[in-house]
């Protein structure tokens, strides 16, 4: 493998695990698995603020995993290629079969 693309592989995988590494904007890729979602109905289905969300959406949209899809006067957010939704399943698949009780988003204990 080239060097540029190693490079560019290990900057793909480091925006995802960025991305993964705090709770909300997790969930927040993980409730756009199945399909888009407004803002506001994000916030409300996960318990956080409109603001605190925003930031979230920013951050994702700033690594390039998510988009945004006008709606008329609305916006939707989905994830920005359809390949993440299968790989997501996946690593969570291979994350809970590894140690299901390793990290209980307050930090892991291994």
């Amino acid at each position: 493998m080239a060097l540029s693309s190693s490079l560019t592989h290990t900057a793909a995988v480091a925006r995802l695990g960025h991305a993964l590494s705090d709770a909300t904007r997790a969930a927040i890729m993980l409730a756009l698995r199945d399909s888009s979602a407004y803002p506001s109905d994000l916030a409300d289905d996960l318990g956080v603020s409109r603001q605190l969300l925003s930031n979230h959406l920013a951050c994702l949209r700033g690594c390039g995993l998510v988009v945004t899809v006008p709606d008329g006067r609305r916006t939707r957010y989905e994830l920005a290629d359809p390949h993440l939704a299968p790989a997501l399943d996946e690593l969570m698949r291979v994350a809970l079969i590894v140690e299901p009780t390793c990290c209980d988003g307050e930090g892991c204990t291994c």
